[in-house]
């Protein structure tokens, strides 16, 4: 605060300026909040390009601790004594229990067998996930893992997962041969083999494809009314209340 001499040699006090803050011309224009919502919205809720997600399932090292604690007795059976001979034991008790339907051909018979095959072992291998025997052993390592991501602990190629590879490959050939190569039955055959395959291949290890996945929007974004953008929010003044008493000047005597 300032003070001026008057003309009878006293002093009385200035009042002091009004204070303004405003934006310099010289910074570029910055997006409001009201931009910057609406701009996250339609980015947060725009429409998927895809009806189909492929997922990773992740292993932390937690998972990779749990797993390694106990034996997963889920997956161990597959390389057991008997366990490989257990696929052709099942493979010719379904061709003989389909002989047994009356009127019915050997193409007939050996496409039902190779199609009960291929759905058995594509439900035991590559639906079901988790482990049926103790699962809070593992502390739910396997919980998002199928059987076939289960055996020799992910490894690829090794001799189980040979021979589980083979299997529904010779089961075909020996059901395209006895169809006598009717093109029918070679196309319900071979589709069979193809979502048995499929999930074996080492490059869809520990991935999930999602159909229409319901974390994606379902529609455009919705528009947001934006708020009006003035010169009052660039600027602030704080205008001297005009309430506040002025400062009595003072005299000195002479």
């Amino acid at each position: 605060m300032s003070t001026v001499t008057t003309s009878g040699g006293g002093l009385r006090s200035k009042a002091p300026p009004s204070i303004t803050i405003a934006s310099s011309s010289s910074s570029p224009p910055r997006e409001t909040l009201s931009t910057m919502s609406t701009s996250s919205a339609v980015r947060g809720r725009a429409r998927s390009s895809s009806i189909m997600k492929v997922e990773e399932i992740k292993e932390t090292l937690n998972d990779a601790l749990d797993q390694g604690a106990y034996p997963n007795r889920n997956a161990e059976w597959v390389n057991s004594k008997g366990a490989w001979m257990m696929h052709i034991v099942l493979i010719l008790i379904g061709k003989l229990l389909f002989d047994l339907i009356p009127n019915g051909s050997q193409d007939l018979s050996w496409t039902l067998t190779n199609i009960g095959y291929m759905a058995l072992t594509f439900l035991m291998f590559h639906y079901v996930t988790g482990i049926p025997f103790d699962p809070e052993m593992h502390g739910g390592a396997y919980d998002d893992l199928t059987l076939w991501e289960q055996i020799d602990e992910g490894a690829q190629y090794t001799p189980a997962k040979k021979w589980l590879l083979c299997v529904p490959i010779g089961l075909f050939l020996v059901s395209t041969h006895f169809t006598n190569y009717n093109p029918w039955m070679f196309a319900i055959n071979f589709t069979s083999l193809v979502f048995v395959l499929i999930p074996k291949l080492p490059m869809l290890h520990r991935q999930r494809i999602r159909i229409m996945p319901a974390d994606d929007a379902s529609g455009f974004a919705t528009p947001v009314t934006p708020r009006p953008q003035g010169s009052a929010r660039n600027s602030m003044t704080f205008p001297r209340d005009s309430t506040t008493p002025r400062p009595q000047s003072f005299s000195s005597a002479s």
